[in-house]
C-alpha cells in the first residue's frame, strides 16, 4: 500500500491553529461533542475545523462511526495521526527557527503565505453580533500604526481563532477588492472600510491603474483606480474596502 503525503496546507501553524487543537482533542477523548467542549467552541465550530482540515488533506483524518447503531464517537484515521505528527514537528520547527531570528515577532516572518497582497497588522477592539443565533460576525479592529478597520466573519470563524479583544491579528484582503480614489470622490457602492492614505506609487494600465497606498503612517495598500483619475505620486488619496472582504488571520 502506497502511502499518501500529506499537504501542508492541512497544517496551519500547528498549535496557533485551532483546527489542529481540535483534532488532538478528538484524539484524546474519542468525542467530537467532547472536543468542542474542551476547545470552548460550538459542535458546528468543532466540525467545519475538522471539515477544513479534511478538505485540505485529501483524504479523512477523524472516523465518526465509531460505536455503531448502539454508541456514539470518534477517532483519528492514521491519517489524522500522521497530520498531528507533522503539525507537531513543523511548530517546534517554527518556534525554534523564530527563537534564532532577530525580530522573530514581526509579522512579515509569521504571516500567512497567501495570494492575497494587502496584509495590515491589527488588534482586535470588539466583536457584535444580532445575537447568540446570529451567524455572522463584525469584528472592529484598531491599526498598528492607527486607524480603523472591520471585518464581516462567520462566528464558527471567530471562535476557531480565539478572538477576543487586545489579540495581535492580520487583516488581509485581495488587492482587487481595494478601491482607491481621490479624498473627494463618492463612496463605493458597499464599501464600508474607508482608509485615508497617500499615494506611494501609480501604475497605469488600460481601464484602471493599481495603486500603492500608505495609510496608519506606515503600512501600504494595494488597489486599483478606475480611469481617468487625478492619482499621483504624493497625492492624498482614499482606499474603500467592503467588510466582507477582509479576512482575518492570527498574527504569529
Amino acid at each position: 500500500m502506497v502511502k499518501r503525503l500529506l499537504s501542508t496546507r492541512a497544517m496551519g501553524y500547528a498549535q496557533a491553529d485551532k483546527r489542529i487543537q481540535i483534532l488532538h482533542l478528538v484524539g484524546r477523548h474519542g468525542s467530537i461533542s467532547q472536543a468542542a467542549r474542551a476547545a470552548g467552541v460550538s459542535y458546528k465550530a468543532a466540525w467545519q475545523a475538522i471539515h477544513t482540515l479534511t478538505n485540505l488533506a485529501g483524504e479523512p483524518l477523524v472516523d465518526s462511526s465509531v460505536g455503531g447503531a448502539g454508541g456514539g464517537g470518534a477517532r483519528l484515521t492514521p491519517a489524522g495521526q500522521r497530520l498531528l505528527a507533522a503539525a507537531e514537528q513543523l511548530d517546534a520547527a517554527r518556534r525554534g527557527v523564530l527563537a534564532r531570528v532577530n525580530g522573530a515577532d514581526s509579522p512579515a516572518l509569521a504571516g500567512p503565505r497567501t495570494s492575497m497582497r494587502n496584509h495590515l497588522r491589527a488588534s482586535v477592539v470588539a466583536l457584535q453580533s444580532d445575537g447568540a443565533r446570529d451567524p455572522m460576525v463584525r469584528v472592529s479592529l484598531a491599526l498598528a500604526g492607527g486607524g480603523a478597520l472591520a471585518s464581516l466573519i462567520t462566528r464558527e470563524s471567530a471562535e476557531l481563532l480565539g478572538l477576543s479583544p487586545g489579540l495581535a491579528v492580520l487583516a488581509l484582503c485581495k488587492a482587487t477588492a481595494v478601491r482607491v480614489q481621490a479624498p473627494d470622490g463618492a463612496v463605493p457602492a458597499a464599501a464600508t472600510n474607508g482608509l485615508p492614505g497617500r499615494v506611494q506609487r501609480v501604475a497605469r494600465g488600460v481601464q484602471r491603474d493599481e495603486v500603492v497606498v500608505t495609510v496608519a503612517d506606515d503600512m501600504q495598500l494595494v488597489g486599483f483606480a478606475a480611469r481617468p483619475n487625478r492619482l499621483r505620486a504624493g497625492s492624498r488619496a482614499q482606499a474603500w474596502v467592503d467588510e466582507t472582504a477582509v479576512v482575518l488571520a492570527l498574527a504569529g
